[in-house]
């Protein structure tokens, strides 16, 4: 169960479903009850689903391109702490208006809840506690991204413009404070196999 928790909380951190209800709200203003929620289903499957896969396939792929764990620490803590940086100083990740008859798998599903920044959370966890509990930390983030959408129009009322965005700018520090986490991991662990550092 600690493992668990060790993977949901920073994957609720990256899907950011909280920081993204408003965006939710305005892409599916015009649409009636029934495609809306349709849309929250496409959007959190295919999410859920690309975010899977690369936690089976990612590390396969990083093996066949000579990329070490260390170096995707590093890599990957980097992009994070730079999105968290845009996140807290600049605007929206990935806001922008489409056909609302394919925004369920894109852009809500890829690039907006599974971006980046979770790819890059869900592979460095996995190497840290297994495919399979980071693999159900990611279904049960995306069901629960699925139910703030599903009530993200009287929550985004209710919480007011500066609700969110105080909620989604401590979302991004902490993302950031992760992000610094995995740098720091990944140097050390590249010291440790270069033999100039002792057992961590």
């Amino acid at each position: 169960m600690k493992s668990f928790w060790l993977c949901a909380v920073p994957l609720f951190v990256a899907v950011d479903a909280i920081g993204l209800a408003p965006l939710f709200v305005a892409l599916t203003k015009e649409l009636d009850a029934a495609r809306r929620r349709r849309l929250i289903f496409e959007s959190s499957c295919t999410a859920a689903l690309v975010a899977i896969l690369f936690v089976w396939g990612g590390p396969a792929l990083l093996r066949s391109l000579g990329i070490t764990i260390a170096d995707f620490m590093i890599a990957g803590g980097i992009l994070l702490l730079t999105i968290a940086l845009h996140d807290l100083f600049g605007g929206r990740r990935g806001q922008r208006w489409v056909d609302p008859e394919s925004l369920g798998a894109v852009p809500l599903g890829v690039p907006l809840m599974t971006g980046p920044a979770v790819l890059a959370t869900a592979i460095l966890l996995t190497n840290l506690h297994g495919r399979w509990i980071v693999s159900v930390a990611i279904a049960a983030n995306m069901v629960l991204a699925g139910l703030i959408f599903a009530v993200a129009e009287p929550f985004t009322h209710a919480l007011g413009r500066t609700g969110v965005k105080i909620i989604s700018k401590l979302a991004s520090m902490l993302l950031a404070a992760i992000a610094v986490m995995l740098i720091r991991k990944g140097v050390a662990e590249f010291i440790v196999s270069l033999g100039i550092g002792g057992s961590q």
